[in-house]
């Protein structure tokens, strides 16, 4: 995957500590705000740990398993982080591409559908359950991307936790999300029967990121 015009794109190859990537992006964003440095699109796993959104309630956490947590000033709730699963950390300039929160994660919604739709998977928005989500009939829906932003001076940073193959038991610590309706689970890629592997997902989210963020003129 080559540079472009747009942001550089950044793949991790070993996994990456939660504080360190935190203090990581808050680098760049400030930055890419300073005009210093281009946007980001950072491709990285982390070490197994469970972090918690400024609406995350204490109740949800039913069982660390000794897990760290980490409260974190991204949006949403309760969610696990570890191999298996793409996060991936979205630096943009939003006064630039335009300050509309709510455009810009209709934009990380957009572009994670879009590139599952490469990859043969259908994901779906849904109103008042944040993330992108499969839909298996008869009611029963499992989410398969998590998505938490914060905006800091309309630069992102945060962004998108994609399942492709972790180990799925881990979701049983947490309320997911704050979603416990037991129509409502957890899935990924190899648990759908697909094959993909994160450097074809990675491919996937770099052919379908322009579209989905163009930048304002």
């Amino acid at each position: 995957m080559g540079e472009d015009s747009g942001p550089e794109w950044r793949i991790g190859s070993a996994p990456v500590g939660y504080a360190e990537a935190v203090a990581t992006m808050e680098a760049r964003i400030a930055a890419i705000r300073a005009g210093t440095a281009r946007e980001l699109v950072w491709l990285l796993e982390h070490p197994p740990l469970y972090t918690a959104g400024t609406s995350a309630r204490d109740a949800d956490l039913l069982d660390a398993g000794g897990l760290p947590v980490y409260r974190t000033g991204r949006g949403g709730q309760l969610t696990w982080h570890g191999p298996g699963q793409r996060v991936v950390y979205v630096m943009l300039d939003l006064a630039r591409r335009g300050p509309d929160l709510r455009r810009y994660v209709r934009g990380l919604e957009g572009w994670t559908i879009a590139a599952l739709a490469r990859l043969g998977v259908t994901g779906e928005r849904r109103d008042g359950r944040v993330g992108i989500w499969i839909a298996h009939g008869g009611g029963r829906e499992d989410k398969i991307a998590a998505i938490g932003v914060r905006v800091r001076h309309w630069v992102s940073y945060h962004g998108i936790a994609i399942n492709v193959a972790p180990d799925l038991g881990h979701y049983a610590g947490i309320v997911p999300c704050g979603i416990a309706d037991p129509r409502f689970g957890v899935t990924s890629l190899a648990d759908l029967g697909m094959p993909a592997d994160m450097a074809t997902l990675d491919d996937a989210l770099h052919a379908t990121f322009a579209s989905s963020f163009a930048a304002a003129g």
